[in-house]
C-alpha cells in the first residue's frame, strides 16, 4: 500500500531511494474516476522502475482542468485510493503546484529517472523539458482507450 504524501515530504525521501539505487518512476494526473486506462498507466509504469510515485492534482487543478462540476471525488478520497494499488508507493498531493515553474521545482526534487507518460499527453512538451533538466527518460506506457474517459463515465452514471 503506498503512502501518501505533499510536496514538501518527497525530495528527502527520493534522495534515500537513489542512495539505495532505486529507480525512482514518476507519473501524474486527476485520477477522478478510476477506469482501466488508469490502472493501465500504473502498472505500466511500475514496470519501469522500482519505486512508483504519482502526482495527484488538487481539487482547484481538476475544476481548472475539467470543469466546474469536477472533481467529482475530493483529493483526499483519490488519494486514498490511489495509495491502496499494488503499483503505487507514493501518491503527493500536489497543493502548492499551480505553474510550470512549481512542476519544474518538484520534478527537480524528485529527480525520477523516469517519466511515465500516455500517448497523446498534452502537456508532453514541458514534460520532454523537465525530464531533460534532471537526465530522466520519458516513457510511453499506455495509449488513451476509447470511451474510457473520467467524464464518459461520470456522464453514464448521470453525475454531470
Amino acid at each position: 500500500m503506498g503512502r501518501i504524501l505533499n510536496e514538501n515530504q518527497i525530495g528527502k525521501i527520493t534522495k534515500e531511494l537513489k542512495n539505495e539505487g532505486k529507480k525512482i518512476v514518476l507519473t501524474g494526473g486527476c485520477f477522478d474516476l478510476i477506469h482501466i486506462g488508469h490502472i493501465k498507466l500504473l502498472q505500466n509504469s511500475k514496470q519501469k522502475g522500482d519505486v512508483l510515485i504519482v502526482l495527484l492534482e488538487s481539487d482547484k487543478s481538476v475544476k481548472k482542468l475539467k470543469g466546474n462540476k469536477r472533481p467529482i471525488n475530493s483529493q483526499a478520497e483519490r488519494a486514498g485510493v490511489l495509495a491502496t494499488f499494488n503499483p503505487v508507493d507514493y501518491v503527493i498531493k500536489l497543493q502548492k503546484v499551480a505553474s510550470n515553474q512549481d512542476y519544474d521545482k518538484l520534478i527537480s526534487q524528485i529527480s525520477p529517472d523516469v517519466i511515465a507518460v500516455t500517448y497523446g499527453d498534452p502537456a508532453i512538451k514541458h514534460k520532454r523539458r523537465q525530464a531533460n533538466a534532471v537526465g530522466a527518460k520519458i516513457a510511453f506506457v499506455v495509449r488513451p482507450i476509447k470511451h474510457r474517459s473520467t467524464s464518459r463515465l461520470a456522464k453514464l452514471g448521470d453525475l454531470l
